[in-house]
């Protein structure tokens, strides 16, 4: 993977260039602001931690102390997976050890896996007996959630009662103080918001797809642009598109909602399962799909399989030839996803078809393991 990162010629190449944006913004931290008026930057104010952390290695470059960083994130993750399959005999760094390399060189030249490794730390401390732990894990998903708001997502299958308590409130209480102490020392810190609000349908998304389906089929005149960072669908029924994929996002939330209040039995795993099968669901109403949150999914199918209680096997299964797809997609084949070749929407339509699968099934095990039977005492 580092290999790839040095050469950066694989495909469209310039997979790296991510880490230069990065290094711009690093520099309009160094000036007490996040970037004013930038349409790339659509993250929250917490992502500007990361974003400075290469800061800490002065001795290297910003790029080579971001890879570093990045690869240290990556022992991380490994590691803790590793202590929890110790005592279980489960396969979950594995899957992580195995997954991240099938998305080739890109997980170093972004930051998601330090957002992933937030999301992976959180759940697995919240899987402890100890109160002091289960904070620490709700305290984790508070800042991963200022970092890339998805590791939220974490905690929506705490079980009820006391755990639930100590975990959000831990979690709420760290995400405010993070979110006042950066605004306080940086202005702009809500400016993401009129981006986010901005985005149109991404090409790589399940939207995406049925729009190149209905373009190569001749029965949709649109066309591509790069807005915000990202090539996008511009043209007729975009729009009620993605208000679509907005109302579909809000029901999934509310099917999670339900699933809590339903929800009759839990085990060890349901915690993973839910994180899981939520991070899926908002992944795949999603408007934008971005390559990067493969690792998202696939550090989340490793936590799940750490324990033998999960009922997400199948699932993880199906992430490992959905990642494999998503490095053809990008960056090997960008050229003909861009353009719309037969080839390229083959690609597409395979990657999210299995991801589609893959949160269908993911929700309907979730919902059958937890809500029949005997509830817990």
């Amino acid at each position: 993977m580092l290999l790839l990162l040095v050469r950066d010629n694989l495909g469209i190449g310039g997979v790296a260039r991510e880490v230069d944006l990065y290094q711009y913004w690093y520099g309009k931290f160094a000036e007490g602001t996040f970037p004013p008026g930038d349409v790339t930057w659509q993250y929250p104010p917490g992502a500007g931690l990361v974003i400075m952390s290469p800061g800490v290695l002065p001795w290297l470059t910003y790029f080579q102390a971001f890879v570093a960083l990045t690869v240290l994130a990556d022992a991380v993750v490994t590691l803790a997976l590793a202590h929890a399959d110790s005592a279980r005999l489960t396969h979950g760094a594995l899957i992580w050890v195995l997954g991240l390399p099938l998305l080739l060189h890109l997980p170093f030249a972004r930051y998601d896996v330090q957002t992933t490794a937030l999301a992976v730390l959180a759940l697995l401390a919240l899987g402890t007996r100890a109160t002091a732990t289960r904070r620490l894990g709700g305290a984790l998903a508070g800042i991963g959630a200022m970092v890339k708001v998805w590791p939220a997502l974490a905690l929506i299958g705490t079980p009820r009662g006391r755990t639930t308590r100590e975990a959000w409130t831990a979690a709420a209480v760290t995400a405010l103080a993070l979110l006042a102490t950066l605004a306080l020392f940086f202005s702009d810190a809500l400016g993401f918001l009129r981006q986010q609000g901005s985005r149109g349908i991404q090409i790589e998304s399940l939207w995406g797809t049925a729009l190149a389906a209905a373009r190569a089929s001749g029965i949709w005149p649109g066309r591509i642009e790069f807005r915000y960072g990202a090539y996008e669908y511009v043209g007729p029924y975009v729009s009620s598109l993605g208000h679509l994929a907005l109302l579909l996002t809000v029901i999934a939330f509310g099917w999670l909602l339900l699933w809590r209040l339903q929800a009759r039995r839990w085990t060890d795993a349901t915690p993973f399962d839910a994180a899981l099968a939520a991070v899926l669901l908002f992944t795949v109403t999603s408007r934008v799909i971005s390559p990067q949150y493969m690792i998202w999914l696939l550090g989340l199918a490793a936590v799940c399989m750490t324990s033998r209680a999960t009922v997400m096997r199948p699932v993880a299964l199906l992430l490992l030839p959905a990642a494999a797809l998503s490095s053809l997609a990008y960056p090997v084949l960008y050229d003909d996803v861009v353009t719309g070749t037969t080839t390229g929407l083959a690609v597409m339509v395979l990657r999210n078809a299995l991801l589609l699968a893959a949160a269908l099934l993911a929700a309907r095990r979730l919902w059958t393991s937890t809500t029949g039977g005997p509830p817990d005492a």
